[in-house]
């Protein structure tokens, strides 16, 4: 016999499936900042489940119905953050139709997500490296999707004849390694410039080398960048 569903009973339980969902991302979310937090600070081998638990306010059987291992969750830090880099940076330079403000786009993008997970950025610094093989391998294969973006835009901006030719892949990485030492040497950063003054600071410097001269003007609000410090001026 046919089972029929009484109105209203799908559009609910989708309802309950998605608020069970969102449920879980922040418990997800609560568990993978703890996590970072303490093992940015002394390393995962130094730190156990229940001080993570204790630092994201649940209790240690919770972690374990996410994850099987204190490795697993190192993992899942690091994926969060390259995951979160996946889906941010093409929504960002998508509306974007000019090749050169297409990486001036992307980098900011990539520096928004390192300065949003600054510890965890530290983590895979420190982490990766403790990892299985096939963690590692999935981690670099992961790096590498998450820096396409850029390096199509960089090769845009070389083919439109916008940028002098050079070396794409180069030239993106750096990019990428730049928003990086937001988190590797916020100590410095942070207490000279704001976040949005280290973003245009790099730009300007990359984009000032990688511009073809006579296109200065035409992007001197990108090349400008914020004023020096005083004592510069």
């Amino acid at each position: 016999m046919a089972t029929t569903t009484a109105p209203g009973t799908a559009s609910r339980q989708d309802a309950d499936t998605e608020a069970r969902n969102a449920r879980q991302d922040v418990r997800t979310r609560q568990l993978l900042d703890a996590a970072a937090r303490l093992m940015q600070q002394t390393g995962s081998h130094q730190v156990s489940m229940k001080a993570i638990a204790d630092e994201a306010g649940v209790s240690v059987g919770l972690i374990y119905r996410y994850y099987d291992s204190k490795e697993a969750l190192v993992r899942a830090v690091i994926i969060g953050v390259l995951d979160e880099m996946a889906y941010n940076i093409p929504r960002a330079i998508e509306p974007v139709e000019d090749p050169v403000r297409k990486v001036a786009a992307a980098f900011t993008a990539y520096a928004e997500v390192i300065r949003d997970n600054r510890r965890a950025t530290l983590l895979t610094y420190r982490e990766t490296a403790s990892l299985d093989r096939e963690s590692q391998d999935l981690i670099k294969s992961l790096e590498m999707q998450t820096g396409q973006p850029m390096l199509q835009a960089t090769q845009g901006a070389i083919e439109a004849g916008l940028f002098r030719p050079m070396n794409a892949r180069v030239f993106s990485y750096d990019l990428l390694i730049i928003a990086h030492s937001w988190a590797l040497k916020y100590w410095y950063f942070s207490e000279r410039m704001s976040f949005e003054d280290f973003v245009s600071t790099q730009l300007s410097i990359a984009l000032y080398g990688a511009l073809l001269p006579e296109y200065h003007d035409t992007y001197a609000d990108l090349l400008a960048g914020p004023q020096p410090p005083a004592d510069q001026q």
